[in-house]
């Protein structure tokens, strides 16, 4: 069985991000598979802006992702770099917490410019944070996923391909580690 925490960078209620958050979500929904989100927007502002580490609101959070074997970073690219909201968590994770944890980064961006964030934006921050084992990450261009009612969202085939791909590398790996 892994436990799988999902941690969402997006600033906003109201993004396409919700869409690959929602088929991340249940993808990893498989038998002997626990999953949890992480929605850094609804940590407190104050806590996550003053680097409060006592708070019970970030130990919480923090807990899940040590808890977790996978962890799976979602955010939107802006200005060619994932999220400031999800920075400032990131800081709040104690040294090393990502160590021993596999982890798979998907980001959602403007235009294929800026696909090269994951690599050379993300993973560096990740790995100081001990991560050691971080899978190839899966980047979708905004407009490939379609906006619905109520805050939903569906991804375009091509999108839908390029991020299982990436899902069934993270699903391997789990599977092979257990």
């Amino acid at each position: 069985m892994s436990k799988i925490t999902i941690v969402s960078g997006s600033p906003s209620e109201q993004t396409r991000l919700n869409g690959v958050l929602d088929y991340v979500f249940q993808y990893v929904q498989q038998p002997g598979n626990t999953a949890e989100v992480i929605q850094v927007r609804s940590l407190p502002a104050e806590d996550l802006i003053h680097a409060n580490f006592a708070s019970p609101s970030i130990l919480a959070a923090n807990q899940k992702v040590e808890d977790s074997e996978v962890l799976v970073i979602l955010t939107p690219v802006y200005k060619a770099s994932y999220t400031g909201v999800l920075k400032t968590y990131l800081d709040l994770l104690p040294q090393n917490s990502l160590e021993h944890k596999r982890i798979l980064p998907i980001a959602v961006g403007g235009s294929f410019g800026h696909l090269l964030m994951i690599d050379y934006a993300l993973k560096p921050v990740l790995a100081a944070l001990g991560a050691t084992h971080i899978l190839k990450g899966a980047y979708i261009v905004d407009s490939q996923i379609k906006k619905l009612e109520n805050n939903k969202y569906e991804l375009v085939h091509e999108a839908k391909q390029r991020l299982e791909q990436s899902l069934q590398s993270l699903t391997n790996v789990i599977t092979t580690t257990v």
